[in-house]
């Protein structure tokens, strides 16, 4: 058996995965997120902790026997969250999020360090890792004084499974103080944060081992003392292992809480202008790009709550029952300002075209297509950087709905294909990643593409219906950007 963990934005999800590639059984612990000032988003560490014993208790209870016999660890989590540690290993404030937009005035600061781009690959955005920590040197001084290691989410994790300072590339390259291209820490990227070598974990291959699991904490969880925990990897890069999403050409799309469209690379290649991601792989000797929209699945949970439908699920049956194809509403889904392409953290949602008709189905369509248009402009990005692919794999929550894969399907003009797991992509691809760094496989042997269960290919009838809702899109876009 082979345990995954996967650190949510929403929740902690734990799967487990038998030596034949059967998801055995898997369960969750929702986790909340503060918001105290405009554009913040923060989390408690030690709420992640809390939620992955619930969690992995949750599966002890109806798997005991299996838990026992994991062999391997693998850890997945929500790239970019900045959590800061005192000498003793405590938090010295709540972790500041992917989806936090308060930094801008600092990213403008790290785009003047010279090579800055060359050495990170990417533009500076206000949800990296590194522009929280000169807000913080700057806003907290007291706090920035105290601090001896700053942690990714997931490696937060690691330590309290481990009690080690390890981190891997797939995530590490989301804090701007990688070198890319070298697959290391860079010390002038670091320095232009006021950080150093010893304020970072080292580095190991997602596959590969990263320590053990202490035997008190194996105690806690129902599992053998001494099992080995991979390097594991950010969310995306472990969702792609998850789906088989390896070489050059394979991409995915991701609904969850954000939404990403990411494509394999065999090589380095950088084209940060237009917010395209340049980032490792969680395996040797891979890369891969993403485009990232800040708002996916989360605005239809948002639109459920407004209009008041009781879930999501209803929703959207209602929304296939009411509506018929391509809506006249626009939704921009900014409510957490974006990414790529227009790296805009005070970008707005917008209703636009509304009407003494429009109902909670016309809302709850509009958003669907709404986010399908986003995901459209991260793929006219991704296609500049010359790695757009020819079709994807889709996975995430938002992989449940038939209809929104319809939508996005016409929208980019691509064939969507729907695999075994993928609604649990990044905690299945964490469990792999486990089992690697256990037993010595051949990563391509293991990461295979699950079985297909279903493709949807773009309907006709709404290509060109949704080309041209694309244009009025970016309008709205442009006439409103800067607007408050």
């Amino acid at each position: 058996m082979f345990l995954g963990i996967d650190l949510g934005t929403s929740s902690v999800k734990a799967v487990l995965v038998d030596e034949k590639q059967q998801v055995i059984g898997s369960a969750s612990s929702p986790l909340g997120i503060s918001r105290l000032a405009p554009r913040w988003s923060e989390q408690d560490p030690t709420e992640w902790w809390q939620a992955t014993v619930t969690a992995v208790g949750a599966l002890r209870s109806k798997h005991g026997k299996e838990l026992a016999a994991v062999r391997g660890v693998g850890l997945s989590g929500q790239m970019h969250g900045a959590t800061l540690l005192d000498a003793a290993d405590k938090p010295l404030r709540p972790a500041i999020l992917w989806n936090d937009g308060r930094s801008e005035e600092e990213c403008r600061e790290l785009e003047q360090v010279p090579q800055f781009r060359k050495l990170s690959g990417n533009l500076a955005m206000p949800g990296f890792t590194a522009p929280k920590l000169l807000w913080v040197a700057k806003h907290e001084p007291e706090v920035f004084r105290k601090i001896a290691k700053v942690l990714l989410p997931k490696d937060y994790l690691r330590l309290r499974l481990t009690g080690d300072y390890v981190s891997e590339p797939s995530d590490a390259a989301g804090t701007l103080w990688l070198d890319v291209a070298k697959r290391t820490w860079s010390s002038e990227l670091l320095a232009a944060t006021q950080l150093r070598m010893e304020h970072m974990p080292s580095l190991v291959d997602g596959s590969a081992p990263s320590g053990t699991l202490s035997s008190a904490v194996a105690a806690e969880l129902g599992l053998p003392a001494g099992v080995v925990v991979a390097g594991g990897a950010g969310d995306n890069a472990a969702g792609a292992v998850g789906i088989g999403v390896l070489n050059p050409g394979q991409g995915f799309l991701s609904l969850g809480t954000s939404g990403v469209e990411f494509v394999a690379l065999d090589r380095y290649s950088a084209d940060p202008e237009r917010g395209v991601h340049s980032f490792c792989h969680c395996v040797p000797g891979r890369w891969h790009h993403m485009s990232v929209i800040l708002s996916a699945a989360s605005c239809l949970s948002w639109v459920t709550a407004l209009t008041g439908s009781g879930s999501e699920a209803a929703l959207l049956e209602r929304i296939a029952k009411e509506t018929e194809g391509p809506g006249e509403v626009l939704f921009l889904p900014y409510l957490s300002g974006e990414r790529t392409p227009h790296n805009d953290p005070h970008a707005k949602g917008v209703f636009f075209g509304l009407n003494h008709e429009t109902t909670p189905a016309v809302l709850g369509r509009a958003v669907l297509e709404g986010v399908a248009m986003a995901f459209c402009d991260g793929q006219d990005a991704l296609r500049s950087a010359g790695s757009a692919p020819k079709s994807l794999n889709v996975i995430g929550g938002g992989a449940r709905s038939q209809l929104w894969g319809e939508i996005l399907a016409a929208a980019l003009g691509l064939p969507l294909h729907y695999r075994s797991g993928g609604d649990v992509g990044p905690a299945f691809g964490a469990a792999r990643l486990g089992r690697l760094a256990a037993t010595g496989e051949v990563v391509d042997d293991v990461c295979t593409e699950p079985q297909l269960l279903d493709t949807v290919e773009p309907r006709a009838a709404w290509v060109d219906a949704y080309a041209e809702r694309l244009v009025r899109f970016r309008k709205l876009y442009a006439l409103l950007r800067g607007q408050l």
